[in-house]
This record gives C-alpha cells, sequence and structure tokens, in this order.
C-alpha cells in the first residue's frame, strides 16, 4: 500500500528530528519520526509517495542512527573500548544486529581502536597514578582489551619509569610507618609494592635502595614507643620473668633484633 507524506514537522525540544505525517487516502495522520540525517539522505517531501517496505526501511534507519549518537555521546566524555561501548548499547537495550552494524562503523572512522585506547590509558596511569604496570594491565583487561594490546602497551612501564614511581609510594609510606621495626617496614613496603603491580626487580631494587638508609635512633625509637605500649598492656598480669619474655616475644614478632630488644629490657630493669 502507497501513502503520501503530507506534512513533515520539526519537533519542539529536538530541533534535528522531524515528524513524517502520512496520508493513505483516509486522511493524515502521525506516520514516524527521522533524524535529520535520514531525512536528508532518503530525500524526504511533502507529497513523495512511500510503500510500506519503505516506511519500514526508515524506521530501522532512524533507529540505527538514533543507536549510533548514543554511541558517539557515550564516546564524547572520553576514550572507549570496544567492549565498553558494546556493553553501553546493550544497555541501552540495541538490537545486537545495530550494535555489530555500529561496531564496524565506529572502527571504519577511527573512533574506536583498542590499541589506541590501551596506549592513552597507559601514559595517563603513568603521569597520575602510583600503580605499577601489571596492576594497570589487569585493569585494560578488565575493560577488556586483548591480553596481548594490554602487554605491549605496558611495555612504556620501563625499569626507569618502574622505579622512579615505586621508590616515590616507598618513601611515602615509610615516613607514615615510622612507629614501626626497620624490618616490619620494609616488610610491608614489599608487600604493598606488589599490590600496587611493581615488577619483582624492581621491588628488590627499591627495598634495597631504603636498606641501606635504616635510620638506627629511628629504629630505637621505634622499639622504645612499642615496647612502653607492651608494658602497659602486660604489667598488670604479669611481672619478672614472665612479664619480660612477654615483652621480647611481642618486640620480636614486630622484627626489632634481639640485640636492642635487650638493651630495652635492660634499661627497664635498672629503672
Amino acid at each position: 500500500m502507497l501513502s503520501k507524506i503530507s506534512r513533515i514537522t520539526t519537533q519542539k525540544k529536538h530541533k534535528d528530528r522531524y515528524n513524517i505525517f502520512l496520508d493513505d487516502g483516509q486522511g493524515e495522520k502521525y506516520g514516524f519520526s527521522v533524524d535529520e540525517a535520514v531525512l536528508v539522505e532518503y530525500r524526504l517531501r511533502k507529497n513523495m509517495e512511500l510503500d510500506d517496505a519503505t516506511i519500514t526501511a526508515l524506521i530501522q534507519k532512524d533507529t540505527l542512527h538514533k543507536s549510533y549518537t548514543l554511541a558517539i555521546n557515550f564516546l564524547s566524555y572520553r576514550m572507549r573500548t570496544k567492549k565498553e561501548i558494546h556493553g553501553y548499547l546493550l544497555k541501552k537495550e540495541v538490537d545486537e544486529e545495530h550494535i555489530a552494524k555500529i561496531m564496524d562503523k565506529l572502527s571504519e572512522e577511527g573512533l574506536v581502536n583498542d590499541n589506541e585506547f590501551a596506549q592513552a590509558f597507559v601514559r595517563t596511569r603513568i603521569q597520575t597514578a602510583e600503580k605499577g604496570p601489571m596492576l594497570v594491565k589487569q585493569e585494560l583487561m578488565q575493560k577488556g582489551v586483548d591480553n596481548a594490546i594490554a602487554s605491549e602497551a605496558v611495555d612504556m612501564y620501563t625499569f626507569d619509569v618502574q622505579f622512579d614511581k615505586a621508590m616515590k609510594l616507598a618513601a611515602k609510606k615509610l615516613r607514615t610507618d615510622n612507629n614501626k621495626s626497620f624490618q616490619k617496614q620494609i616488610q610491608q613496603l614489599q608487600g604493598t609494592l606488589m599490590q600496587k603491580g611493581f615488577s619483582g626487580e624492581v621491588v628488590q631494587a627499591v627495598t634495597a635502595e631504603f636498606r641501606n638508609e635504616k635510620d638506627d635512633d629511628a629504629e630505637w625509637a621505634a622499639l622504645v614507643k612499642q615496647g612502653e605500649k607492651l608494658l602497659r598492656k602486660h604489667q598488670p598480669k604479669y611481672s619478672g620473668f614472665e612479664l619480660e619474655q612477654k615483652i621480647k616475644e611481642a618486640l620480636y614478632r614486630k622484627g626489632f633484633t634481639i640485640e636492642l630488644i635487650t638493651i630495652f629490657l635492660d634499661e627497664k630493669r635498672e629503672e
């Protein structure tokens, strides 16, 4: 059946969309709406005749265009991976067939490229985050980037880049943990750097640097603070040899040397 376009009006809220009114011989009625791009592509105009198949094709074309516009808007905030765009369109209830067409078009236009995304993502992480390459690679793969692409991107984390970032993170952590034994600080530092995704080689190099900077005065001050705290805790229940053993065992577990612990206990015994 043929219908004739009787009127084309601009939507009030969306100036780039148009309402198409049709007359099939039984009076005018609303037919469908299209984006300006579809209107121009199909040269829609008043008195143009459309059959049912063409109308269906126009509606499908417009639906696809609206979904494509959704993807473009989603990309306008920042770069996205293919997986992120696909997931977003699914959430917006876009048909899988249309999603495939949209992804192909975005790729052809250079608007989605997981290689470029990964490179840009790693550059940003290097500049702004206290993270190593293994953690950043994990982030990339969670965003849907292929393992090989992610591995290549994190190659930007050279040893020097990692070492510099890890040293800054280590210095900050050691400043906040200065009430603990030096050995305990080093152990926790190693754990933190590994959790942050730095390579084992870098972790070893950084901790070696700080081992050479051990502050004996700070170590003694930390031991005294921890020892005094333990004395206050255990003195109500223990005394003499039993109290000393409790203190000695607890301080040793905290990473202090037997030599320093003995000196501390000797001084306490003389008070």
